[in-house]
């Protein structure tokens, strides 16, 4: 066997600690299937531990591991967009392999550290970044690479998933359930990175990237967070056959049809899903991500997004990626890039700068509801202002008073571009007879 292939591991919290465990449990597997061996040389943490093989050197500087010549590959666990940034562009210009599962870095610097890498014929690998133990990286890049991608839609923050599980199975209220998920660590204390979308962007920003062959565009992620939903919307979307999921979306939009404008739209936001939708019943902190690329059709990938084992997983793929590359040609010669994937799927002077569509730009069909007195020519008054707009409706659903005098309504719209709707709700809610905002919640059939 050729001779080992030395890792540094910077940070042992929970997935550094599982890269380890995973290493030490399944080792002989990992020699048969790469045909080298694998020896963690150093990790970086900031307190010693008792618990780690006493041959692996232990530091703080993580610089000087970044450096060291007793490493080849370099696996980032650390988070953040600061220090792990320093200690990846200082590993890349040491000429190692990187490994990262960070999705905040990449989303908003991967351009950057990408570039770099290429300029130091070094791969920077990123399967953990995205979706945890779901190889969805891999699919995209590899998998689908004869395919065109339409449209991708995605489970892709367990937090935000169980949020809503819980919500609609036991009819629990928002904060109860955040609360809950903080006490079993699927939240954070500040749990805004979840709950507003944030951290589906950052993934979001990644998965369009690969998708489309377009630069890393963070910055131009539409967001918006489950703060709002109460259980009264998801009460409603059941009743109509829907269910409500936080969802990142990322489409292609060729510019037919009235006002539609080409390019991508990128958005993260709660959306209403057909309830027999495979989609629609991935619970729990569970993710999924539904493709539809040409001529493969729809297909479905869905697993752990989180945990020690998942992403600890996922990082070993790509440490094994890399070692097959190392092994196909001579360990010190690193002056080409080998067989490997460009780091985004595409030929990086191949990349498109096909514009990314704005908010008011995008289209999707609507879950309105709004309240109004009870009295006569309402209904009238909202349905003319909609098909004055230009918006279908799909369904109404008139519900008894919640207060006296006062009845919600509830209407789902086909798919309109955004600016219409937005037209359309202002001027209801100019209507003496509505008593309060108007909610929407957008809905997509997944079709």
């Amino acid at each position: 066997m050729s001779h080992s292939i030395k890792l540094a591991i910077l940070g042992l919290g929970t997935v550094g600690t599982g890269v380890i465990n995973l290493i030490n449990d399944n080792l002989d597997e990992l020699k048969r299937r790469s045909g080298r061996d694998i020896t963690i040389t150093e990790v970086g943490t900031r307190r010693h531990r008792d618990d780690i093989d006493p041959n692996i050197m232990q530091s703080s500087d993580l610089m000087a591991i970044a450096a060291s010549d007793n490493v080849d590959i370099v696996i980032e666990v650390i988070g953040g967009t600061t220090l792990a940034r320093e200690v990846i562009m200082h590993a890349i210009k040491n000429g190692k392999h990187v490994v990262t599962a960070n999705k905040a870095l990449l989303a908003e610097h991967g351009n950057e550290i990408f570039a770099f890498a290429e300029e130091h014929h070094v791969h920077v690998a990123y399967e953990a970044a995205v979706a945890g133990g779901i190889p969805i990286i891999k699919v995209m890049r590899e998998a689908l690479a004869a395919n065109k991608v339409e449209w991708l839609a995605g489970i892709i923050n367990g937090t935000g998933n169980f949020i809503m599980t819980e919500m609609r199975d036991k009819g629990r209220p928002f904060a109860d359930v955040l609360s809950e998920a903080q006490a079993l660590g699927y939240a954070e204390a500040d749990p805004t990175f979840d709950v507003e979308g944030i951290d589906a962007a950052h993934k979001l920003a990644l998965l369009a990237s690969i998708a489309f062959g377009i630069p890393l565009q963070f910055d131009k992620v539409y967001c918006e967070g489950i703060t709002g939903i109460t259980l009264q919307d998801v009460n409603y979307a059941e009743e109509l056959g829907y269910r409500i999921k936080h969802l990142g979306f990322a489409v292609r939009r060729d510019g037919t049809g009235d006002d539609a404008a080409t390019g991508i739209e990128l958005r993260v936001h709660p959306t209403l899903i057909p309830q027999d939708a495979l989609l629609a019943n991935v619970n729990g902190v569970k993710n999924a991500v539904l493709v539809n690329s040409h001529p493969l059709g729809q297909t479905l990938y869905c697993g752990d997004g989180a945990g020690a084992g998942a992403t600890a997983s996922a990082v070993m793929a790509d440490v094994m990626d890399l070692v097959r590359v190392l092994g196909s040609k001579d360990a010190d010669d690193t002056s080409n890039n080998g067989h490997h994937v460009p780091h985004l799927a595409f030929i990086p002077e191949q990349l498109s700068d096909t514009p990314i569509l704005r908010a008011e730009q995008m289209t999707t069909g609507y879950y309105l509801r709004v309240h109004a007195y009870d009295s006569p020519g309402v209904l009238a008054d909202i349905t003319r202002i909609l098909s004055d707009a230009g918006i279908n409706i799909d369904a109404i659903l008139q519900k008894p008073a919640h207060k006296v005098g006062q009845v919600p309504v509830i209407i789902l719209t086909l798919p309109v571009v955004e600016s219409r709707m937005n037209l359309a709700i202002e001027k209801i809610e100019k209507l003496d007879t509505i008593t309060d905002k108007v909610v929407r919640i957008r809905l997509d059939e997944l079709a």
